[in-house]
């Protein structure tokens, strides 16, 4: 089946997304390599910047400066020009900014060379380091975290444990939850379970021809038949669990199709070619079909296990992906004694390994990997090579910034899937400039790197490390500039090889964007020390890569505010020039021209403009959440992007923004026109356009008037908060707590994990 594929029936207990008019039908996603630019797109590239540089100065130069010196000599005008000139200035930079990168990934495509299977075959024989796949999850869907967890397990790799990080409190569980939980905890047994009849076939024949003798060139040459049957056999084992899947959408056919039956091709292939090999009397070492049973050996030896950090006190219980990551990264390498305690478990560190209740596996990788990304086979491999080549030892992170899943059933899913196509491009280039910033929905990880840039602190008796900061919502982009005031290096390896979920409604996109607004700002003084320091060692940061830091983590800011500056204040028309566009163009083109590259349409730069519209309002409540925190110190709570097939409500002030900047735009645009002042009037009837545009087809004219009356009559209500705790309750003979006296000194003691977590639920 191709990427054609129809869906199936549900027989999930979530109806199919109904299709909307206006996306997609192919499923079938982008190839893992990309394409080598030709001349006359490298050459618009670099035309492009010049340009826009060009353009820009222009401006400064013949309307700005002109204005000031001929202009009204009073200060109301001065200020505005300035104003003026310091908004065009930072959205050109931004636009500036994308040009550059743009151009660098055309360098890094254009030299990128694929590792051939053979060698990777060749140097993992010999060269088998270890590696942990973490899989953070909070409230997820079952079938979600089972795909995940398969593409994981279903890896070419030698030595690979997959580890469910599972975050929901067992002690606060809704009863309607309890069947997903205990379903999700049962997912690594199953799994297990579903890989043994193939991995037990291989490791068999593995043996047996180990035991052969393998100096017997007869012997080694009957095998070949053989090790083509049992490659074969594996192909069609994995077309029949691919026709088992159920396929409710877009992602289940991806999984089907790309992980299941490209793994079965791709094996079929070896064995085909391994028969005709037998018939032309081609010769292969003993070391060589060692390999190929490896292989097969590999793929289905993964160890999986679920890990619940707060079935223990001595965790962290902080609400947030990075503790929980960290957590479970703080006990690798060691063995454990389970101590139960008034308030729960403790894990105490053993020294001997013998008589432990846990032991916790250390390894040298770890690859972060987000409960809704699928693998391509070959990730591990790929990257962990990378890592181990000599040239890329100061290396500590590599990743394939995710693609999206084609096919998406709704207009807004397909189009913050383009958005995040393009990005891939982006960050591509970032790396050619030393800039980049780790992406969280997956990373392969060098473990000594992150004991490099570890924070520890003591809370209430337990030793709490941090080695990814959960200071910020965007954990990710703080740790790639601790990584790189250590040294280390972060690098995008320059292939399509990991895929993520994109929100498919309104409302979890609202969510998931203010979080990645908000944090950008905070981490931005660690930049200043990066520089700092890079100076000190001799090593100075250079300019691009500055500027395309300073941009990845403040444009949000900058960008969303200027726009609404340019929304909102009516600026004199003589600050007005085409020389503003004209320096726009060339990056509105670059941007048209990827969209058509990744296989989207044109006229998806206007559809994209307009979504941006919509979502200055989330974006601007990311950027003050942000200033709230530097001034309180308090931390922002991490809101997980919903990961449901039910659709996510909006909050009122964020379906209402829309529906003003669309009135706003048209008032503007009336006032404009009655004042007969044309470009002004032209760019708030785009505005209207795109904004009402925007708000029909992603948010949804019944969605839209649901959202509203839900946000209107919740105001309604008044939760009934249950009666307070007391921190220290009356003892009596009869619940005199003994436990409690022996293990805190005193009846009443609470947990220092577990007393934040209480207070937040009274609260509520």
């Amino acid at each position: 089946m191709n990427g054609k594929t129809l869906h199936k029936k549900t027989r999930g207990t979530h109806a199919v997304r109904k299709r909307q008019w206006g996306t997609e039908r192919e499923t079938l996603p982008l190839s893992n390599l990309h394409d080598q630019p030709s001349s006359y797109a490298v050459v618009f590239s670099r035309l492009s910047i010049v340009l826009t540089i060009l353009f820009w100065a222009m401006y400064v130069i013949s309307v700005v400066i002109r204005q000031l010196i001929d202009g009204p000599q009073n200060y109301h005008f001065t200020v505005e020009a300035f104003g003026y000139l310091i908004v065009v200035t930072f959205l050109t930079f931004s636009a500036l900014v994308y040009l550059i990168a743009r151009q660098g990934a055309f360098q890094r495509f254009s030299a990128h060379v694929r590792v051939p299977r053979a060698v990777l075959e060749r140097y993992f024989s010999t060269n088998q380091p270890s590696i942990t796949v973490l899989v953070p999850s909070y409230s997820e869907e079952t079938q979600v975290i089972r795909k995940t967890m398969l593409s994981a397990a279903l890896q070419e790799y030698p030595d690979i444990r997959v580890v469910l990080l599972l975050d929901d409190d067992p002690a606060r569980v809704r009863p309607e939850d309890v069947p997903r939980l205990e379903a999700t905890r049962a997912l690594s047994g199953e799994i297990k379970a579903l890989l043994s009849e193939p991995h037990k076939r291989f490791d068999e024949a593995l043996a047996r021809f180990e035991d052969a003798d393998l100096k017997d060139e007869a012997l080694i040459r009957n095998s070949i038949p053989e090790i083509a049957q049992h490659y074969k056999w594996a192909a069609k084992w994995l077309e029949k669990l691919a026709e088992k899947e159920v396929a409710e959408d877009h992602v289940d056919i991806f999984f089907a199709d790309q992980v299941l039956r490209e793994l079965a091709k791709d094996l079929r292939l070896v064995g085909e070619a391994l028969i005709a090999s037998h018939k032309e009397g081609a010769r292969f070492s003993a070391d060589r079909l060692l390999q190929l049973y490896h292989r097969l050996v590999w793929i289905f030896n993964a160890d999986l296990e679920v890990f619940e950090r707060k079935r223990y006190v001595s965790l962290s219980h902080e609400p947030n992906k990075a503790m929980n990551l960290n957590s479970y990264i703080g006990l690798m390498g060691s063995a454990y004694r389970q101590e139960q305690t008034p308030d729960g478990i403790v894990l105490v560190p053993m020294a001997r390994r013998r008589g432990a209740d846990m032991i916790v596996r250390d390894s040298e990788f770890i690859l972060t990997l987000d409960a809704d990304s699928i693998l391509l086979r070959d990730y591990c491999s790929r990257l962990v090579y990378f890592l181990q080549q000599p040239d890329n030892a100061d290396v500590a992170v590599a990743q394939t910034p995710y693609s999206s899943f084609r096919g998406a059933p709704t207009r807004i899913e397909r189009l913050s899937g383009a958005t995040t196509d393009i990005q891939h491009i982006i960050h591509q280039g970032m790396s050619h400039y030393g800039a980049t910033f780790w992406v969280g929905a997956n990373a392969v990880i060098r473990k000594r790197a992150l004991e490099d840039i570890v924070e520890k602190e003591w809370v209430g008796g337990f030793e709490i490390k941090r080695y990814v900061q959960d200071r910020t919502v965007i954990e990710d982009t703080e740790s790639s500039i601790d990584l790189a005031l250590h040294g280390w290096r972060l690098v995008n390896y320059p292939e399509r090889l990991s895929y993520s979920a994109t929100p498919p409604d309104f409302g979890s996109l609202v969510i998931q964007r203010r979080r990645w607004a908000n944090g950008g700002l905070l981490i931005l003084p660690k930049l200043w020390t990066l520089l700092r320091e890079r100076k000190n060692q001799g090593k100075p940061v250079s300019k691009v890569e500055f500027m395309i830091r300073l941009n990845y983590m403040a444009s949000i800011a900058w960008s969303n505010l200027g726009l609404v500056f340019l929304l909102m204040y009516p600026y004199d028309g003589r600050l007005l020039s085409s020389l503003v566009l004209l320096a726009a163009t060339p990056y509105f083109l670059a941007m048209a021209a990827d969209l058509k590259y990744c296989r989207y349409n044109y006229s998806d730069i206007v559809r994209i403009y307009g979504f941006n519209l919509i979502l200055l309002p989330v974006n601007i409540a990311g950027t003050l959440k942000s200033l709230e925190q530097a001034l309180t110190t308090k931390k922002t709570p991490f809101a997980r992007t919903p990961k449901v097939k039910d659709r996510t409500a909006v909050a009122l002030p964020y379906v209402l923004s829309p529906l003003l900047i669309v009135g706003f735009s048209f008032f503007t645009l009336w006032r404009n026109v009655e004042g007969e002042n044309w470009g002004n009037a032209a760019f708030a009837g785009f505005n209207t356009f795109a904004a009402t545009w925007a708000i029909v087809s992603y948010i949804g004219i019944k969605n839209l008037f649901v959202d509203v009356w839900l946000g209107l009559t919740d105001m309604l209500y008044v939760e009934t908060a249950p009666g307070k705790v007391s921190q220290k309750p009356v003892e009596t003979e009869s619940e005199f707590n003994w436990k409690s006296v022996l293990y805190h000194g005193e009846a009443g003691g609470v947990a220092p994990h577990e007393s934040m977590s209480r207070a937040m639920l009274h609260e509520k």
